[in-house]
């Protein structure tokens, strides 16, 4: 006979075990099984994928490989010499057509009126809404570094950005009934992220407005995907010199993340991101005061390493 008190801890360690049998198997179907059946025609949704924030790391990997697929690729980002390089580089190894537009997202709504009447009559097909500000370092919010400008750019460019540019490009796909709008969020929007207060409440935000589109247009022939990576090797994490398990290359997370298109709605776009936000998750559900206190000394330490980074790269 079992103690009242061994009763509980067994069903709890049940729930547990349940719990992470799940968050095995939901990664298993994302990743091995879905991306087999379900293999999305993105050529098929559009002539063109849009792509903002095109020239460096995450987005730069995903025009390359919709290029690779086939899709004409628009690129829209602040840096024209960047994005005539990146045009260059996609026409001569992909033989696709491309098509430039240079905007910074941190300024005014001026800049779509000009992507508006860049785009007019163009069949987008696919939307990657990419583009993204980050900390100079992660801080507490009081210490944060360059504080008002920080901020402005975290709302104009990684909120209203997305909004706008769905804004802009889901009526044509609605009119054909197809189409598929990728928007970036971030693991920080799934799991506490101390030191990281407005930037993972933006993205947050990213996430909630994503599903939302997505419950509204699914049956309407449009597929929106959330996608909430963790770490990703790019401009934006210096301190990190070489790709791991859980800080993948951007060409490899893009590639995995573009394999769950059409299989999920919602993601952190490769396996070990997903691995370390169910354990966060987990471990938060046991002891929530546990939890904060963990992520907290580990932005600390990430904190640290990305400010001497920062620090080195101003010193150069």
């Amino acid at each position: 006979m079992f103690t009242p008190l061994e009763i509980v801890a067994l069903i709890f360690l049940a729930y547990v075990a349940l719990r992470v049998l799940l968050k095995l198997w939901s990664a298993f179907y994302t990743y091995v099984v879905g991306p087999a059946i379900c293999r999305v025609n993105f050529k098929s949704m559009g002539k063109w994928a849009l792509v903002t924030g095109c020239t460096d790391g995450i987005g730069k990997e995903y025009a390359r490989q919709l290029a690779a697929k086939g899709c004409d690729i628009i690129l829209v980002s602040r840096s024209m010499d960047k994005l005539q390089a990146t045009a260059h580089e996609l026409e001569n190894e992909y033989k696709i057509s491309t098509k430039i537009i240079k905007a910074d997202f941190s300024e005014g709504d001026h800049i779509y009126e000009n992507i508006s009447k860049e785009i007019e009559n163009l069949e987008i097909g696919t939307l990657v809404n990419n583009v993204g500000v980050f900390y100079d370092y992660p801080d507490y919010f009081l210490d944060t570094n360059d504080w008002e400008k920080t901020m402005n750019g975290f709302i104009k460019v990684n909120v209203v950005s997305m909004i706008k540019m769905n804004n802009l490009v889901l009526p044509g796909m609605l009119k054909r009934k197809r189409g598929i709008v990728i928007n970036l969020a971030s693991a920080t929007a799934l799991i506490p992220s101390p030191l990281l207060a407005v930037y993972g409440a933006s993205k947050a935000f990213v996430d909630k407005f994503s599903r939302t589109l997505h419950i509204e247009y699914s049956s309407r022939g449009i597929i929106v995907q959330t996608v909430n990576p963790s770490t990703v090797m790019s401009n934006m994490m210096p301190h990190i010199k070489s790709s791991s398990i859980f800080e993948p290359t951007a060409k490899r997370f893009v590639r995995s993340a573009l394999g769950t298109v059409g299989v999920v709605s919602r993601t952190t776009g490769y396996f070990s991101h997903d691995v370390l936000v169910g354990f966060v998750n987990c471990v938060e559900a046991i002891s929530e005061r546990f939890a904060s206190w963990a992520l907290l000394k580990w932005f600390e330490g990430v904190r640290d390493k990305q400010k001497k980074a920062y620090e080195n790269k101003s010193v150069i």
